[in-house]
C-alpha cells in the first residue's frame, strides 16, 4: 500500500488561492486537487454551485493526483476540501481513504515549496447508489418522522438571515443545524440526510458522522439547489 497526501484547500471567492497555499508550504510529495475544478462539476443550472464531478471527469482529476489502486489517499485542507475528497473517492468506490483532522497546521512535519512531480495512476470509478438524495426525493420526505435532516451551514444563514452568499436566504423546512465548524454537536437520531450551501461543508459532518459510526447521505445541491427551485423555504 502506497500513501498519498493530497492538498485540497481553498477559498471561497477566490479560486486561486488553494493554489497559492500549496506553492507557499505543502505536505512533501502531497499533490493538489482543486476543489472548484476536481472535486465539482462544471456549473450546470439547476444543480447548485459544485455540482458532483461526473465519474469520468472524477476520474481524470484523481489518476493525476496519484490516486489508484493499492493507494491510501490522506486528505488535508480546510472548509470541506478534504472531507470532499474523502467523499467523492468514498462514492466512486474507493475506500482507502482518511481525512487529516486539523488540516495542515496537524502536520508535525516539514513542508515543502517545490514542485512536486505526481506519478499518475489509473483511478477506475465504481460509482455507489443511495449515498445522495435529489431535491424532488427530498421535498417528497419531509414529513417522514424517520429522516433526520441537518444544515450543515453556519447558524446565521441556517435561520435566514441576510447575507452574501445566498441569493435567498432560509433553510430547508424541518432542518436541524449542525454547523459544519461545530464539531462537538450532536447529530440527531434517524435516517441522516446533510446539505450545506453547495454540497462541500455538508461532507465535514459526513465525515463526523462517519467517525461516530453513522452513515448518511447528501443532498449534492444543497442549498444553491433548493433555494432556485419552487419549493418550501423556513426562517426563523
Amino acid at each position: 500500500m502506497r500513501y498519498q497526501f493530497v492538498d485540497c484547500r481553498w477559498e471561497l471567492g477566490s479560486p486561486e488561492r488553494g493554489r497559492e497555499l500549496y506553492a507557499a508550504g505543502h505536505v512533501p510529495g502531497a499533490s493538489f486537487l482543486d476543489v472548484d475544478e476536481d472535486l465539482a462539476d462544471l456549473f450546470v443550472a439547476g444543480q447548485g454551485r459544485h455540482p458532483l464531478p461526473s465519474a469520468e471527469r472524477f476520474a481524470g482529476s484523481a489518476s493525476r493526483a496519484g490516486i489508484g489502486r493499492g493507494v491510501f489517499v490522506v486528505a488535508y485542507g480546510n472548509m470541506g476540501g478534504p472531507e470532499r475528497l474523502w467523499w467523492l473517492l468514498r462514492h466512486f468506490g474507493h475506500d482507502d481513504c482518511a481525512v487529516l483532522v486539523g488540516g495542515i497546521d496537524a502536520w508535525a512535519g516539514p513542508l515543502a515549496t517545490a514542485e512536486e512531480t505526481i506519478e499518475p495512476a489509473e483511478f477506475v470509478p465504481r460509482e455507489r447508489s443511495g449515498d445522495t438524495i435529489a431535491a424532488e426525493e427530498l421535498a417528497r420526505r419531509l414529513a417522514d418522522p424517520e429522516l433526520a435532516l441537518v444544515d450543515a451551514r453556519t447558524p446565521a444563514r441556517w435561520r435566514g438571515e441576510s447575507n452574501p452568499v445566498d441569493a435567498k436566504p432560509g433553510r430547508i423546512p424541518g432542518a436541524s443545524n449542525a454547523p459544519w465548524n461545530e464539531p462537538q454537536l450532536e447529530l440527531p437520531q434517524g435516517e441522516l440526510v446533510v446539505y450545506c450551501g453547495s454540497g462541500i461543508t455538508a461532507c465535514v459532518v459526513l465525515h463526523r458522522a462517519f467517525l461516530r459510526g453513522r452513515d448518511g447521505v447528501l443532498y449534492p445541491g444543497s442549498w444553491s439547489d433548493w433555494s432556485t427551485r419552487p419549493l418550501p423555504i423556513e426562517r426563523s
